[in-house]
């Protein structure tokens, strides 16, 4: 049986090569060839999946040489057989890509592009909320785990198993596995958070607050968060440019012990005149990131309402938070501080106003160098519509983001490298198993964040969960 297989997948190999033709009396050009997705000239980590794409043309054949790998195919769809992409990347830092078409008769080279290979691996696995760009309905809401390494993935929380209501999306603390959280709103629902495999269902909300937590992040020992309350309002332009603005009405920050279930508060930041959201701890533990904006009349003044970048000192030995707010940038509307977990870079996002950038084309992401405060525009990153919703790669080599860039309405994950002088390079979609993957789903892909190992826990799991009673908090 073994020699049976061996050569019947030799015929079918013979077969395929016998079907698929050479590029025979070739003519140059000097474009680079119509791919999609843009992959031309990207820096890529060693352990990301094949970069599978295809040609905006209608060809008959395809021939692409990567480096020492020759791919041929019939149609205008390139895909690389994982074990010889692995090698291929194991064993190259820098590969020279030439496409070659067939079209009409006739074969067409066009102008080699090359994918830098960096050692700085990404981390593995990647989540996500898959969801459709609307305004009213989540039907068919999931939390996604994806193998950046290969195309595995799994849900961590979907609709139907989820008493039919919506979720926020999944965060990690320090890129950590095995502490994660996310929370599942309405009836029954609760924060979910992740500690070692342990599911725990948390009422993270008291009476005085106008909200459960919305937004939040760890701190670097796992046993504080920091969240915000939000009463959040969709609303609906006039000017047929714009398709919603989304904004709170009310929104302040706190901090909560998970040991001993205690919310943690300050005067400083749930102010009655100020919008206070968007919290994260610095990687030592020492700060809250948040971004405040002074009370504006809504919506009436809604392009008045600015966000600033501001931070107040926190002391995890003792559970408390400081009492003077530092601001730390106040140029345009910040939302969404992610520091890199080595402390060196602090990546935001920018938009004219408001607080909801991916309804914004104009949003972009900056980059703070906390050691000389120097900005860094990140215009080799950021493209003409909404690129926000970030986070890190645990070594703080990588960055993933949600972009619009393609049709202003699909938000889909990017990967951009910065190197080890701050620089950043030109950013790659994640890749798919099918080259036409992107032209035929009707999801975003909101909030991607990254973790070191795979999320030890399930859909299943949290519907579980969710039949229990929640925790309470004081």
């Amino acid at each position: 049986m073994k020699y049976l297989h061996t050569f019947l997948t030799l015929i079918t190999l013979l077969t395929l090569f016998a079907c698929t033709p050479t590029p025979l009396k070739v003519t140059k050009s000097e474009a680079l060839p119509p791919i999609y997705p843009d992959y031309a000239d990207v820096t890529i980590p060693v352990n990301i999946a094949p970069l599978n794409f295809l040609v905006r043309d209608d060809i008959e054949a395809v021939q692409v040489t990567a480096g020492q790998l020759t791919v041929n195919a019939n149609g205008n769809e390139v895909c690389f057989d994982e074990d010889d992409w692995r090698e291929l990347l194991e064993s190259n830092h820098d590969i020279e890509v030439t496409v070659t078409t067939l079209k009409d008769g006739r074969w067409t080279e066009y102008r080699s592009f090359h994918w830098q290979v960096v050692k700085d691996k990404v981390d593995p696995f990647l989540t996500y909320r898959l969801i459709e760009p609307d305004y009213e309905v989540w039907n068919n809401l999931q939390i996604i785990q994806r193998c950046v390494e290969d195309f595995e993935e799994k849900a961590l929380c979907d609709y139907h198993l989820a008493n039919n209501q919506c979720m926020n999306c999944h965060a990690t603390g320090s890129q950590n596995p095995n502490l994660s959280m996310m929370y599942v709103r309405g009836p029954k629902g609760g924060a979910v958070l992740n500690q070692n495999g342990k599911l725990r269902k948390l009422a993270i909300k008291t009476s005085d607050m106008i909200s459960g937590s919305v937004y939040y992040g760890f701190s670097p020992s796992g046993r504080y968060i920091t969240f915000s309350t939000n009463i959040i309002i969709p609303a609906f332009h006039s000017n047929p440019g714009k398709r919603l603005e989304v904004y709170d009405t009310k929104s302040d920050v706190y901090a909560a012990d998970l040991q001993e279930n205690r919310i943690i508060r300050s005067p400083l930041l749930s102010d009655s005149l100020t919008f206070e959201t968007f919290p994260t701890f610095s990687p030592d533990g020492k700060y809250i990131y948040y971004c405040a904006a002074k009370h504006v009349e809504l919506p009436m003044e809604l392009k008045q309402l600015q966000y600033a970048l501001v931070r107040i000192p926190f002391d995890e030995k003792t559970g408390t938070i400081g009492n003077k707010v530092d601001t730390i940038f106040n140029k345009r509307s910040v939302c969404h501080p992610r520091i890199s977990p080595d402390g060196r870079y602090l990546v935001y996002t920018v938009a004219d106003y408001g607080t909801f950038p991916i309804w914004h084309q104009e949003s972009d992401l900056q980059m703070m160098d906390l050691k000389t405060g120097r900005i860094d525009t990140m215009k080799v990153v950021n493209s003409p519509r909404s690129d926000t919703y970030h986070s890190w790669s645990s070594n703080s080599r990588w960055l993933v983001f949600a972009s619009k860039r393609d049709n202003g309405l699909y938000g889909k994950p990017y990967f951009c490298y910065i190197d080890r002088n701050g620089k950043p390079h030109k950013p790659f979609v994640l890749p798919q198993e099918s080259p036409t993957f992107y032209d035929e789903t009707l999801k975003s892909f909101n909030a991607p964040e990254l973790s070191k190992g795979n999320i030890p826990f399930d859909a299943v799991d949290v519907e579980q969960l969710l039949k229990q009673e929640a925790e309470p908090f004081h």
